[in-house]
């Protein structure tokens, strides 16, 4: 059986930044998979409880906005993360990398830094990944 995932092409064209309630979403297709409003909204009130149309409609804005995509062949329909999780993450990242720090890469990385402290394990694989940069690899 082919799957039928909708989505609105006019506004997928550029992937708008996801709210906190619609990474909440995003969370659970990317942790479980595709899945129907009901089951969504079942993992989401085991952390805080959430109405079944609540869930709904941000799912309905979430189609239009480019961020899942809806399998219209069966019932209940069933939606699906559009981008994985790490896409939705460089996306968020260019945008505040744009919009906070003038696009300064060293300024993102040194408040990061300055936030907490890193693990020595972390502080050990961001010097790894500086010194591939520094070698031309990615």
């Amino acid at each position: 059986m082919t799957k039928l995932f909708v989505n609105n092409s006019c506004m997928a064209l550029k992937q708008r930044r996801p709210t906190e309630g619609e990474l909440g979403i995003l969370q659970v297709l990317w942790e479980s998979g595709p899945r129907s409003v009901r089951d969504i909204q079942n993992v989401l009130n085991q952390s805080r409880p959430t109405g079944y149309t609540t869930v709904l409609k941000l799912l309905q804005i979430m189609t239009e906005k480019g961020l899942v995509d809806r399998d219209e062949s069966q019932r209940p329909q069933i939606y699906r993360a559009r981008h994985s999780r790490e896409q939705t993450q460089r996306q968020l990242l260019r945008d505040l990398l744009h919009r906070a720090f003038g696009g300064s890469v060293k300024a993102l990385v040194l408040q990061a830094l300055a936030t907490r402290k890193s693990s020595p394990e972390e502080l050990e694989a961001m010097e790894k990944l500086l010194d591939r940069y520094e070698g031309g690899t990615k």
